[in-house]
């Protein structure tokens, strides 16, 4: 377990799950679903863990590229899809670390997860008020490679929680939770206790905004696109930075420009990287 602190936010890391974030404190109130590192079992309970090397999903397990198919595993129970990368799911290196930041590194070889080498370093860095993020991803394999960046946090959802944000255009989703057709849309500007969404939205101008009487949470990325997702029933709501659209490989494969779709086709040795910020502070 790494402990991040300053000034009134702490962050508590576990590097071996995943690289994921067990929980950030605004003194002793959470601003991510929180569970002390000690205690966490699964990255799919942390506050937030990174998506490498593609965010949501790939389309029933099955990556063509190519010319060649290459089945993925289902890696989330029996949903049949291939879902958050890799990063999620295997032990991130810790490369160095102090009181308030935090270098972690995982390197993939070829597997039946994904067919492509590559690096990956996720820098963390706590400073009063937010804490900043860095995904950097370098294509190790030898030839061009899908990929993308993003992260999965899941914020608290509080009585009288409200998110807004702007953006172009929704991605509407098929009942087997894959993209269907994009329309026009100005984001959202709503009470998170009746939302029920699951969409990926592009066009973001790389804010959002999440607040309720006692924790106010700004998300900054320079990415444009943004995967929302909540219902009534549950107690966070996930808002997630990500550098493409759900399944853009499979859309890619039918003809989509891989711009519009934010798919980043890395040369071999050639690096993305992402930023992002979660800033919070009392309610006003």
């Amino acid at each position: 377990m790494i402990e991040l602190r300053a000034g009134r936010l702490r962050c508590e890391l576990k590097p071996e799950l995943g690289g994921c974030i067990a929980g950030l404190w605004l003194e002793g109130e959470p601003v991510l679903r929180s569970t002390p590192a000690a205690q966490l079992a699964s990255a799919r309970q942390a506050g937030s863990y990174p998506l490498v090397p593609f965010s949501n999903r790939i389309g029933h397990a099955s990556l063509v590229w190519q010319g060649t198919q290459h089945p993925l595993v289902r890696n989330n129970g029996d949903e049949p899809h291939a879902i958050h990368g890799v990063g999620w799911q295997r032990p991130w290196t810790v490369l160095d670390d102090d009181a308030t930041s935090a270098m972690l590194s995982y390197e993939h070889r070829p597997d039946a997860s994904w067919p492509f080498a590559f690096d990956c370093s996720h820098t963390l860095r706590l400073r009063p008020g937010a804490l900043e993020m860095t995904l950097a991803l370098t294509n190790q394999s030898e030839q061009p490679a899908p990929a993308g960046l993003g992260w999965h946090p899941y914020f608290v959802k509080r009585s009288g929680s409200r998110i807004a944000f702007e953006a172009t255009g929704r991605w509407e989703t098929g009942p087997d939770k894959l993209p269907t057709v994009r329309q026009p849309a100005q984001g959202l500007k709503a009470d998170c206790g009746t939302l029920d969404v699951d969409h990926c939205y592009d066009g973001w101008n790389g804010l959002a905004r999440l607040h309720d009487g006692r924790v106010k949470v700004t998300v900054r990325s320079g990415l444009t696109r943004l995967v929302v997702f909540t219902t009534p029933g549950r107690d966070h709501v996930a808002i997630e930075p990500v550098s493409h659209v759900n399944n853009a490989v499979h859309l890619y494969a039918q003809g989509a420009a891989a711009e519009e779709l934010g798919l980043r086709i890395l040369q071999p040795g050639e690096t993305m990287v992402a930023q992002m910020a979660i800033e919070a502070e009392d309610a006003p």
